[in-house]
């Protein structure tokens, strides 16, 4: 089986759709740079339509967005013949992830925040007590946080 692994940048939003069976597949359009810049300054670039299944792309989903670098191992890299609603016929290169890992995030207008804030993230902070605690450290690998989505 032919893999491709690479530095990329995400050029949408990713789009998690369900199954008929209920496994989640999130849809990531990613892009390739590749060879010289040209007399505009910018590389060549190649667009990959690529897969992400299963709770891996629930937990990520929310932190592909626009812009984001990630750094990918792609299985089964191959060339997809569609039909446009118009009748045109094109090609796409589509591959599943198999490995992901986030590099950068998109710069945003208020550089503070991340680009898209997790939803869940409010619901876990602990309410300030005007008591002060010592902190804790964690013994055991038990002991951390298994929600980490990467």
């Amino acid at each position: 089986m032919a893999k491709l692994i690479g530095l990329c940048t995400l050029g949408k939003d990713a789009d998690v759709r369900y199954r008929d069976d209920g496994q989640a597949v999130a849809n990531l359009d990613l892009v390739f740079d590749y060879g010289k810049k040209g007399d505009d300054g910018l590389r060549p670039s190649q667009w990959i339509r690529a897969s992400l299944w299963g709770k891996r792309a629930e937990a990520l989903a929310e932190y592909l967005t626009k812009g984001t670098q990630i750094s990918v191992v792609l299985d089964d890299p191959h060339i997809k013949t569609d039909t446009s609603k118009d009748g045109r016929e094109f090609v796409n290169l589509v591959a599943r992830v198999n490995d992901i890992e986030l590099v950068r995030r998109p710069k945003t207008e208020d550089s503070d925040r991340p680009a898209r804030q997790p939803e869940r993230q409010a619901e876990r902070q602990p309410e300030r007590q005007a008591s002060v605690r010592q902190p804790q450290r964690a013994s055991r690998a038990d002991d951390f946080d298994d929600d980490i989505p990467f």
